[in-house]
């Protein structure tokens, strides 16, 4: 069966002027010409993106959508109707937000994450602000401290709203967070707590030691890129200094400093620090 709004590989079955057709289980449908890769004959086998265009009609593209069916993005509106809200998905025909799927007000410019999914009343390809709605019900299979892959789907009074590995609902506080995010990021995370719930709490660091060590990596990499070893951070450094330079929190960087100066790798200055020569 043809998979409408995700990948398919399809024989050319026909050219005509304005393109190819290509033959599926569901009818042969157009390829515009403009999307014909160069030197493509009767009888290749083309992948491509399967869509309905303006008119309602399935058509094929070589160009790379920013989401698939079944998956989260988070895309930019570009307009916005008494029926729904339109959404660039990086194809010549909009994406579909209906009304009942909209969490908010949108306007054209803002981001929204959203789930697309085929509706199965009118077989046409939608997305939902919802997203929660299509997260697993299942417990959380991880435990604290192991890693995750993090999507930044929201923010709130509290932090952002995450999802965790394409499956289940986080948060990452605001005063854990040290660099900028932005809707639709991803990062690697790791868990701190599994609440009773089911939901998550998170971090960008790794928890207790490893933590030290991650970041103790990260500013040894930075004295060994800086001029003669020496980097104008020390332990009287103002956090906007440290996070500009590091992207890591005046406590974390304390820790780092403090990891190696047990090894013997620096000395310390109130505001500066220098790499020492391995003897």
């Amino acid at each position: 069966m043809l998979a409408l709004g995700n990948y398919n590989d399809l024989e050319v079955a026909r050219a005509v002027d304005f393109g190819l057709y290509l033959t599926s289980d569901d009818g042969d449908l157009l390829i515009p010409r403009k999307y014909v890769p160069e030197g493509t004959e009767i009888g290749d086998v083309l992948r491509v993106f399967v869509y309905r265009d303006s008119e309602d009609r399935l058509i094929a593209t070589t160009l790379d959508p920013l989401v698939t069916v079944g998956q989260f993005a988070a895309l930019t509106v570009r307009d916005v109707t008494p029926t729904g809200a339109f959404l660039d998905w990086g194809l010549e025909k909009d994406l579909f937000l209906p009304y009942r799927n909209q969490r908010r007000t949108l306007r054209p410019g803002q981001r929204e994450t959203v789930f697309v999914y085929l509706d199965e009343a009118s077989d046409r390809i939608v997305a939902s602000a919802k997203w929660e709605w299509f997260l697993s019900d299942q417990p959380y299979p991880g435990k604290a401290g192991d890693a995750a892959e993090l999507f930044v789907a929201d923010e709130t009074d509290m932090g952002f709203k995450v999802i965790v590995d394409g499956t289940h609902q986080g948060l990452l506080y605001h005063n854990e967070v040290f660099k900028p995010l932005r809707l639709g990021d991803v990062h690697t995370g790791y868990v701190r707590t599994v609440r009773p719930d089911g939901k998550l709490d998170l971090s960008l660091q790794r928890p207790g030691h490893d933590e030290a060590l991650a970041a103790a990596d990260t500013l040894l990499a930075a004295l060994q890129q800086a001029p003669n070893g020496l980097l104008p951070l020390g332990d009287k450094s103002e956090p906007d200094d440290i996070y500009r330079r590091l992207g890591m929190s005046k406590k974390v960087f304390k820790k780092a400093l403090g990891t190696l100066y047990k090894r013997g790798q620096v000395q310390l200055h109130p505001e500066s620090t220098q790499l020492l020569k391995a003897e």
